[in-house]
């Protein structure tokens, strides 16, 4: 089974979409690589300055996150916070 993090990222589609987190509404890009193996994933704040950036890279030996210039804490806050609207 997968971390609540993995599963909530998992849910995010694939390309454009939008979001609310903390109230907020956010724009999303999601764009998979190399099959499946590496992700990125940006969001921007509509209407406010707030702004996340992460890619995952799916290794045999596990999951790596790297959040863009920001803490991992607040990547991982947002992903699983995250409420997907519908498209």
């Amino acid at each position: 089974m997968t971390d609540p993090f993995r599963r909530a990222l998992d849910r995010i589609p694939e390309g454009y979409s939008e979001g609310r987190y903390d109230g907020r509404r956010y724009r999303i890009e999601k764009t998979t690589f190399a099959g499946g193996k590496s992700l990125k994933l940006v969001a921007c704040e509509l209407g406010g300055p707030d702004y996340i950036s992460l890619n995952l890279y799916r290794l045999a030996i596990g999951d790596r996150l790297k959040p863009c210039e920001m803490a991992e804490a607040k990547v991982r806050a947002f992903v699983t916070g995250l409420q997907p609207l519908p498209r």
